[in-house]
């Protein structure tokens, strides 16, 4: 399994009139969560995008357990369960200052080819960054 933590500090913009993060906000702080665990890794989505794969969310799901609050430290802790195929799920916990759980999600990509927008295998290089957390 392949696990990176992020830290973001959550901004007004952020929040709803009680000073609360939005819900809708969720969807970035994942989108944040995977590409800067990506990156860790030493992937660049924008390569990829170069080379003509795009990887769309297929499924976006969201458990809200606490509310983040304005100018909040927060852990974005995103997880790779397994080795992806076609598709890619990320699994999300998001901690508060005070490292308590305060929401948990998941998202599901897929590797679409950008030209012919049909599905298509998990690109070599990712399986390759990702075999050492999977005793590969």
């Amino acid at each position: 399994m392949y696990t990176h933590n992020y830290n973001i500090r959550i901004r007004y913009a952020d929040t709803d009139q009680m000073g609360f993060v939005y819900y809708g906000k969720y969807a970035t702080f994942y989108e944040i969560g995977r590409v800067e665990a990506m990156r860790a890794l030493g992937f660049s989505y924008k390569k990829l995008e170069e080379e003509g794969i795009m990887m769309p969310v297929l499924v976006n799901h969201s458990k809200y357990t606490l509310p983040a609050i304005y100018d909040e430290l927060i852990t974005i802790k995103t997880s790779i369960r397994s080795i992806p195929s076609v598709r890619i799920q990320f699994d999300y916990e998001i901690y508060n200052e005070a490292n308590k759980l305060i929401h948990e999600g998941y998202t599901q990509l897929v590797f679409v080819r950008k030209v012919s927008g049909k599905p298509c295998r998990v690109p070599q290089q990712i399986n390759d960054l990702l075999a050492p957390y999977f005793g590969k």
